[in-house]
C-alpha cells in the first residue's frame, strides 16, 4: 500500500482520507479571505455577501502562528470566503464538500444560499454542494461561517474558557483547524465502508453502504495483496439495504496485524452498472488482528501484548490542534516509539484521520478518545456538576463510525476525568455516559470500551476499569496499586464518584508526568505533577521506579504516562513541545523494554 505523492504548493496537501480513497479530489487548503465577527452579528450586517475583511491560511486555526491571523483573543465568530471551480472532467456528477474539522458550529452557503450544517468541533462532515455542471463555466463563491461561544457547555477538549491557558488547559482552536477539500460522486455512490477483521476465520466482513438508487447496479469487492489478487466477492447493489459481504485471506497469505508485523491487504470496491460501466470506484486497506479479554489481560491476536501507552495531546506550538505537516504526524509516532512506547491514548481530541493511517501502517496501539472536556456548569464539585448533553452522544458516534475500520485503533473511551458525587438521582452526567457507551458498544462489538479513563465509573458493565494515580514517590504508589490483588484497585475518590469495581481488566491510564524543564527559569510559570525533579538523573529513577510498579503487577495489562511532549505551561514530557530533545530517551526506553509480568503469565 503506497500513499499518495504530496503536491508542496499548499498546505496539508496530502490527501485527507486514506481509508477511504477515489483519485479525483480537489483540495481547497491555502489563502482565503477572512474576518472575525465578534459580535457574531455578521450575518445581520451583510457579511455573507460584502467583502471579508482580511486572509487567512487554511486549514490553520485563526489563534495560530501558521494561519497568519495569531488572534488568542475570544473569537464568538469568523467567517471565511473563496471561490470554487471545479474542472470540466468532473461535468454529470454531485459535488461534496468534505471539512475535515471546524470548530465550533458550522454553516456553508454558495452564493447566499445555505447548503448545510454542523455542530461539532472535532468531527469531520460532508455537505452535498448539488450537481458538478454547476461549478465548471465560472467560480462561485464558497462561504463558511464558524460560531464558538466559549461560555456555554460544549466539548471543547482541553480549550481554555478563562482568556488564557493555564495548568492543562491550552489556547482556544475556532473556525476550520483541518482540511477542507471537494469531492466528485456519481448519482450513485459508496459511503465509507466498515471493514471489520474476523481473524477466526482469516476474512474481513465488509458493509458497504451506498447513496442514490442502486437498481441494477452491482458491487465487486477485491482484497489483494502485494498487487496480487487474494479473493473477489461480487453481488447485486440492490439486494439489501447495505451490501454486506466476506473476503477471505488464503491460509498462505495470512499474516496478522500486530506492532511486530503492523501488514495491510488492500481492498478495491466498485460499483459497475448492467452495461459494464464502473459507476465509482474506491480503494481501501485492513489489517487482520483481534482483540479480546481473557481475565485480566487484553489480548491482541490472542496473546497478551502489555500496552506500553504515552499520553499524546496532539498540540504543536505554531500549529495548535493542526500538525504543521503530515510528516509531523509520523514523527510523534516515530519519537513515541524510540522512547520505548508501542501505543497512545490520544487524549481530549479526536485526531485527523491521516494520524489513524500512519498508526495503522507502523503498527502502533491507539485508545481513542473524545474531546469532552468543556461541560462543567461554574461552582463546586457537588451532585450536579457537569450536564454534558445530546450532542455529545452525537459527535462522539460521528468519530467512531469515521474511524471503525483502522486496525491500529485497540480500545474507545468517549469520556476522561467526569467527577461527580454519586447520589440518589440520575443525572445528566449518568445518562449520557451509559448513552455513549451503549452508542459505542452498538456501533462495534470488536473491541473493548472504557466509559471514562479516570475518576466517574458510571457503567457496571464497561469493558475496562481504570484510574489515574500521579503520586510521584514509587513506593506509595506501589502501595496504593497494591490492592488490586484483593479486588480492590485504586479508583479515584473511591465509590463517592464511581461503581464498584466489577473485575474487569485494570490499567493505570494516567501516571507520572514528571515536571522537568533544564532550560526552564526558576519562577516561571510552567507546570507538572508533585514535586518537580532537581535533575536529569532524579528524574530517570522516579520514571523507573514508578513503570517497575506496572511492569510488575500480574494483573495490570497497561499503563498511559503523562505525556509524550511539553504543552504550552505543562512541563511533563519525554519531549520538549518543539519536538526537540529534552531528556536521554534510550534510558526512557530501556526502562519499559523487559517483558511485563501478564506478559509472562502461561495459558
Amino acid at each position: 500500500m503506497t500513499d499518495d505523492v504530496v503536491r508542496e504548493a499548499i498546505p496539508r496537501a496530502e490527501y485527507p482520507r486514506p481509508s477511504f480513497r477515489r483519485d479525483a479530489w480537489l483540495n481547497l487548503n491555502g489563502t482565503w479571505d477572512f474576518e472575525i465577527d465578534q459580535g457574531d452579528s455578521g450575518l445581520q450586517r451583510g457579511l455573507l455577501t460584502d467583502d471579508l475583511a482580511g486572509r487567512i491560511t487554511v486549514p490553520f486555526a485563526p489563534e495560530s502562528a501558521l494561519s497568519g491571523v495569531e488572534n488568542t483573543d475570544y473569537l464568538e465568530a469568523v467567517w471565511y470566503r473563496r471561490p470554487i471551480q471545479v474542472p470540466a472532467e468532473w461535468r454529470g456528477q454531485r459535488l461534496l464538500l468534505h471539512v475535515g474539522a471546524a470548530d465550533y458550529d458550522t454553516t456553508v452557503w454558495v452564493d447566499d444560499v445555505e447548503q448545510g450544517r454542523h455542530r461539532g468541533g472535532f468531527t469531520s462532515f460532508t455537505v452535498d454542494l448539488g450537481a458538478a455542471d454547476d461549478f465548471v463555466d465560472e467560480p462561485r463563491p464558497l462561504t463558511i461561517r464558524c460560531r464558538d461561544n466559549h461560555r456555554d457547555p460544549q466539548p471543547r477538549g482541553k480549550q481554555s474558557r478563562d482568556y488564557a491557558g493555564w495548568a492543562a488547559h491550552y489556547g482556544r482552536t475556532t473556525g476550520i483547524w483541518q482540511t477542507v477539500w471537494l469531492e466528485p460522486v456519481a448519482e450513485t455512490s459508496f459511503r465509507r465502508p466498515r471493514i471489520t477483521p474476523d481473524v477466526g476465520a482469516s476474512a474481513f466482513h465488509l458493509e458497504l453502504g451506498t447513496r442514490g438508487p442502486t437498481a441494477g447496479l452491482r458491487v465487486v469487492a477485491e482484497l489483494l495483496d502485494d498487487g496480487a489478487l487474494l479473493d473477489r466477492v461480487e453481488r447485486s447493489a440492490a439486494g439489501d439495504f447495505t451490501t454486506m459481504l466476506d473476503l477471505r485471506v488464503p491460509e498462505d497469505r495470512r499474516r496478522l496485524w500486530s506492532p511486530e508485523d503492523p501488514h495491510l491487504y488492500d481492498v478495491r470496491l466498485q460499483l459497475i452498472s448492467a452495461d459494464d460501466t464502473v459507476v465509482d470506484t474506491v480503494e481501501s486497506y485492513a489489517g487482520l488482528r483481534s482483540v479480546t479479554i481473557d481475565g485480566p489481560a487484553v489480548l491482541l491476536n490472542g496473546e497478551p501484548v502489555f500496552q506500553r501507552l504515552v499520553l499524546d495531546q496532539g498540540y504543536y506550538p505554531d500549529g495548535l490542534m493542526t500538525a504543521p505537516s503530515d510528516t509531523d504526524l509520523v514523527r510523534d509516532i516515530e519519537l513515541s516509539m524510540a522512547a520505548g512506547f508501542n501505543g497512545a491514548r490520544l487524549h481530549e481530541k479526536v485526531f485527523e484521520e491521516r494520524y489513524f493511517f500512519h498508526a495503522d501502517r507502523l503498527g502502533y496501539l491507539v485508545w481513542a478518545e473524545f474531546g469532552d472536556w468543556g461541560c462543567r456548569e461554574r461552582g463546586p464539585a457537588a451532585k450536579d456538576n457537569q450536564r454534558p448533553d445530546a450532542a455529545y452522544i452525537t459527535q462522539w458516534i460521528e468519530a467512531v463510525e469515521r474511524d471503525y475500520s483502522h486496525p491500529s485503533i485497540v480500545g474507545w473511551c468517549p469520556l476522561n476525568e467526569t467527577y461527580q458525587l454519586r447520589h440518589d438521582r440520575i443525572t445528566a452526567l449518568d445518562d449520557v455516559t451509559r448513552g455513549m457507551f451503549l452508542a459505542t458498544k452498538l456501533a462495534d462489538r470488536t473491541r473493548p470500551v472504557l466509559d471514562a479513563s479516570g475518576y466517574a465509573h458510571r457503567v457496571a458493565e464497561a469493558d475496562i476499569y481504570d484510574s489515574h494515580l500521579y503520586e510521584q514517590d514509587p513506593a506509595k504508589f506501589a502501595a496504593l496499586m497494591a490492592p488490586l490483588a484483593d479486588g480492590r484497585p485504586y479508583a479515584n475518590e473511591g465509590e463517592e464518584w464511581s461503581l464498584p469495581y466489577g473485575g474487569q481488566p485494570y490499567f493505570c491510564s494516567e501516571f507520572g508526568g514528571i515536571w522537568w524543564n533544564p532550560r526552564a527559569a526558576q519562577g516561571d510559570d510552567s507546570w507538572g505533577y508533585g514535586e518537580a525533579v532537581r535533575s536529569e538523573e532524579e528524574l530517570h529513577e522516579r520514571f523507573t521506579g514508578l513503570v517497575d510498579v506496572l511492569l510488575d503487577d500480574p494483573l495490570m495489562f497497561g499503563y498511559c504516562y503523562t505525556q509524550l511532549t511539553d504543552v504550552f505551561q505543562e512541563q511533563n514530557g519525554i519531549y520538549s513541545f518543539d519536538r526537540s530533545t529534552k531528556l536521554d530517551v534510550s534510558r526512557i526506553r530501556a526502562a519499559q523494554q523487559r517483558p511485563a509480568a501478564i506478559e509472562r503469565r502461561t495459558s
